[in-house]
């Protein structure tokens, strides 16, 4: 219990830096963030030493470059110089590397890297660290909702192969409660900040944010499961791996970008 409460304290810590400050010390924090869950992954695999690691970490650093410079309109284009580089690897050193590690070298920069840039998209938004908080209310305010609720009336289970304690019950409460939170959160924070969005508005995007949280950590737990491990490694106290911790918000943060995005339009 002392480790998880130290390991929540450092994680607490991160987030409130990263809220309150923004701009590069969210960018630099966010992209260490993502180095650490892209070598997880990499060393998963027993490819941490090879030059598919190497480039990750340097396409990771060009895409947090990127974003805080406001160049996002050139990320798709990045991405695509990405996978040219993974391939070159893959056929200057052939036949050292087989087509599986091209497969998931890209996998890994597209799940550690780029969908949690998006935390920094969401952030480096107008009224960003309002928005900001719709990401921890829709992965660990739903969590919170979906465990009491679980706990307490759930019955059918939502992915008993990957998640035995994940319940429909739960699943469906931590989605309600997600959308009292974002209502709530809105109605009290609209009298201080200026923002486009209504209590109604700011309830369903936090209510929808869910339904990606929960898939990315059954995801997270799948891969676990597959690889046969408990966690993705011991990097923080009580809580596991880099991954263990941000497994929600990967899936989590693209889609309350554009939610966002889409609800300040109508």
């Amino acid at each position: 219990m002392k480790e998880r409460l130290i390991g929540g304290f450092i994680v607490g810590v991160v987030t409130l830096v990263v809220l309150f400050c923004g701009g590069l010390t969210a960018a630099v924090i966010l992209a260490a963030v993502s180095i650490a869950a892209i070598y997880e992954f990499m060393k998963l695999y027993k490819m941490e030493q090879s030059a598919f690691s190497a480039l990750n970490y340097i396409a990771t650093a060009g895409v947090y470059l990127l974003l805080y410079f406001g160049q996002s309109k050139y990320l798709f284009p990045f991405i695509v110089l990405y996978i040219l580089l993974a391939l070159s690897i893959y056929v200057i050193r052939f036949p050292m590397y087989k087509d599986y590690h091209v497969e998931k070298s890209i996998f890994v920069f597209l799940y550690a890297a780029v969908l949690l840039s998006y935390v920094f998209r969401v952030r480096s938004m107008g009224s960003g660290a309002f928005y900001f908080v719709f990401i921890l209310i829709s992965s660990w305010g739903n969590d919170i909702f979906a465990y009491f609720v679980g706990s307490a009336i759930g019955k059918h289970k939502f992915s008993p192969k990957v998640s035995p304690n994940k319940s429909v019950e739960g699943f469906i409460g931590g989605i309600a409660g997600a959308f009292i939170l974002g209502y709530l959160y809105a109605i009290v924070f609209r009298q201080f900040i200026e923002f486009s969005l209504s209590p109604l508005y700011s309830g369903i995007i936090a209510a929808l944010g869910c339904i990606p949280a929960v898939i990315g950590d059954l995801a997270a737990s799948a891969i676990k499961r597959d690889n046969e491990i408990k966690d993705y490694s011991d990097l923080i106290p009580g809580h596991g791996g880099m991954v263990d911790r941000i497994d929600s918000l990967l899936f989590t943060a693209p889609i309350i970008y554009y939610l966002i995005i889409l609800f300040s339009i109508l």
